[in-house]
């Protein structure tokens, strides 16, 4: 990465594993428009972190032109966008409390509800991509990181709903990198690896402590983000699997694999928590 200040966009920055990302891009230098559907949150950030490297956007990214506000609240305050996290997403939690233990099934989903997971988790990721992708295709460096979800969650009975709509994310992630290649522009996926400490996961009858925690996505972020991944493109990284302590080429290869599930290639074991 040059001696220029990068901008980066974070969705669902007010909570959760967004605000923990945007909070460890700020302490490492790195100008964050944090974007989040309430205004609170955000407030909240702007209380404790605000500076001048921090713009904050409440925006619903599902309305009309959503991206386009976004790309212009970012231009205008900053000049540039150089790193988009597409974070923004719903668990299943927000639309069935009691799923966890009055398991859903496909049947008993309505379509309406049905595309709503696909609106936020899937049709936002595209659009805010695509947005950002011609900026940092001119000027010949990005990184688009999306966060999507552990293999058991995309594969698991009573997750129809959530568990598509992230696989969807993660295969767009994988053809984004193909058509991306040579550009100076990376797509890749991080995800934390398993149930995670976060309001999306309110009724979870877990151990909160022993579940992961947000700041647990900021290592392996920060070097994604760095001129020493500028190769690595089209991969999934979990960040429970990451070893801080561990030279970051080396934590890579223990805690990553190609995104979108190829055949024949082993995947690193992921926990048996829902995530």
């Amino acid at each position: 990465m040059n001696s220029e200040r990068k901008v980066a966009i974070v969705t669902g920055a007010g909570r959760g594993l967004g605000r923990a990302m945007a909070v460890g891009l700020l302490d490492h230098g790195i100008a964050v428009v944090a974007v989040d559907r309430d205004q609170a949150p955000l407030n909240e950030l702007a209380s404790a972190y605000g500076n001048a490297q921090l713009l904050t956007v409440a925006q619903d990214l599902t309305a009309p032109e959503a991206e386009e506000h976004v790309r212009a609240a970012s231009l205008s305050a900053f000049g540039r966008i150089d790193i988009l996290i597409n974070n923004a997403g719903m668990g299943q939690s927000v639309v069935w409390p009691d799923h966890w233990v009055n398991p859903l099934r496909i049947w008993n989903i309505e379509i309406d509800e049905w595309k709503r997971f696909f609106e936020l988790n899937t049709h936002v990721t595209f659009r805010m991509s695509k947005m950002a992708m011609h900026l940092m295709m001119e000027q010949r460096w990005g990184r688009i990181i999306n966060v999507t979800t552990s293999l058991g969650s995309m594969l698991r009975a009573g997750f129809g709903p959530y568990g598509a709509s992230k696989a969807a994310a993660e295969s767009l992630t994988r053809i984004m990198a193909a058509e991306l290649e040579g550009s100076g522009v990376t797509a890749n996926v991080l995800t934390p690896g398993g149930l995670t400490n976060t309001a999306a996961n309110p009724g979870a009858p877990f151990d909160r402590s022993k579940m992961i925690q947000p700041e647990v996505m900021v290592p392996p972020l920060l070097w994604l983000i760095s001129d020493g991944a500028g190769s690595v493109n089209g991969m999934r990284f979990l960040a429970s699997h990451w070893d801080p302590l561990l030279p970051p080429e080396e934590s890579a290869k223990q805690a990553g694999a190609p995104a979108a599930w190829d055949a024949g290639i082993s995947q690193p074991k992921e926990p048996e928590r829902i995530g």
